[in-house]
């Protein structure tokens, strides 16, 4: 299966999860996610604002803001194909894009640089236990995450685990991998 039939056929799985279900798969990752060290030594964490497909990330941001967590979301731009991570304190700093993205206000919100991120939550469809990751294409985590210094995570549900994920020499794997109840660190290759 080549990356675009893998990609739609993890996107068809994720729409088809019952409400339910996904509810309950998503309180095992968080409660996973905010028991482990990664969390609770990360001060400014980055991460995206989810899509209906993905796991509900707006609940991780409040749970951050909470607990006095610095949090970053990305804004992409597609001519230089890169991810500037901005600081914001509110919902009111970002607005829905064309692409359906929702991103910082760049006027509204701080840039920050990468190496000011502590935790990086890395999203995306498929995962590898080698921590490739197949994303949503455009590979802009991937460019972001050359010389990213600090900690990178995905969540994800057992479904989305496969070893058959096409890996290219410019895809970048994460460190750890958050599946439902269980923390895998990436196996090195």
């Amino acid at each position: 299966m080549n990356k675009k039939q893998l990609r739609s056929y993890i996107i068809r799985e994720l729409r088809e999860k019952a409400a339910n279900e996904k509810r309950k798969i998503e309180k095992k990752i968080k409660t996973t996610l905010f028991n482990s060290e990664l969390w609770k030594k990360a001060q400014v964490v980055g991460i995206t604002i989810s899509k209906d497909i993905e796991w509900d990330t707006k609940s991780i941001i409040k749970a951050a803001w909470d607990q006095g967590k610095v949090v970053c979301i990305p804004k992409t731009y597609p001519d230089e194909r890169k991810l500037t991570f901005y600081k914001i304190n509110s919902f009111k700093q970002i607005e829905k894009q064309d692409h359906g993205l929702s991103e910082p206000i760049p006027e509204v919100a701080i840039a920050m640089k990468k190496n000011q991120i502590d935790l990086l939550i890395v999203p995306g469809l498929a995962f590898n236990k080698d921590g490739y990751r197949l994303g949503f294409g455009g590979g802009y985590y991937d460019r972001f995450l050359v010389d990213f210094p600090h900690e990178t995570v995905s969540l994800l549900s057992q479904s989305q685990l496969t070893n058959k994920i096409p890996v290219e020499k410019f895809d970048k794997p994460v460190e750890y991998l958050i599946v439902e109840n269980e923390i895998m660190k990436r196996k090195q290759v």
